[in-house]
């Protein structure tokens, strides 16, 4: 059984689970959290959005929830990638090829690194622009066997992926809109508010 099951249920079932790790004594070993639990935790620490699907169908009622929370039912949408046009045709995007039209970026992601939270993407998703190019509006399409641990592991996958052809503009988004603005930490980085978009696929 997944652990996304485990933690969100499936959306007949009504009941949530707690986890108690404040109970452990401080000399109790750590625990080992599963990749996924952790990118989960330290994904919405960083200030992300996080929407858990379990098919196809969910992905698009969150997809036209974002839309509607936003009001961007009628604003133009940034895709790069044919495919994932073709995947959300039901939700009526309207889509431009000129980033200064767009509201919001819609892509998919090479990795999600557990280790921190963040996004790997390279220029199969955006090409040579840079993130501060891009719309400041992000949604992320992803499926939960693209975590990975950390970011040599998800530059191995890419290499592995594209051996004819390594993408170039290899990059991580890790600092979104709802963190704090004034963290030094996410100084002179490209700060996005990010959707996420999980499929289950295991």
């Amino acid at each position: 059984m997944s652990l996304f099951r485990k933690i969100f249920g499936s959306k007949s079932d009504k009941q949530e689970e707690e986890l108690h790790s404040d109970k452990r004594g401080k000399y109790m070993p750590e625990i080992k959290l599963p990749i996924d639990e952790k990118f989960t935790i330290n994904f919405k620490s960083n200030g992300g959005k996080f929407l858990y699907c379990e098919n196809l169908n969910e992905v698009f009622d969150c997809m036209q929830q974002i839309l509607n929370e936003n009001n961007w039912q009628e604003a133009n949408a940034f895709i790069l990638d044919e495919n994932l046009k073709d995947k959300f045709s039901s939700s009526n995007l309207k889509v431009t090829k000129k980033i200064p039209e767009a509201e919001y970026m819609l892509t998919t992601c090479e990795n999600l690194i557990a280790d921190d939270g963040s996004l790997l993407i390279s220029s199969n998703q955006i090409a040579e622009k840079k993130l501060n190019e891009l719309p400041d509006n992000f949604i992320i399409f992803s499926t939960t066997s693209q975590i990975v641990e950390n970011i040599g592991e998800g530059l191995k996958g890419i290499k592995k992926k594209n051996k004819q052809r390594i993408p170039t503009n290899i990059t991580t988004i890790k600092h979104f809109k709802s963190c704090d603005e004034k963290d030094f930490l996410t100084y002179g980085s490209s700060s996005k508010n990010l959707y996420l978009l999980l499929l289950e696929d295991l």
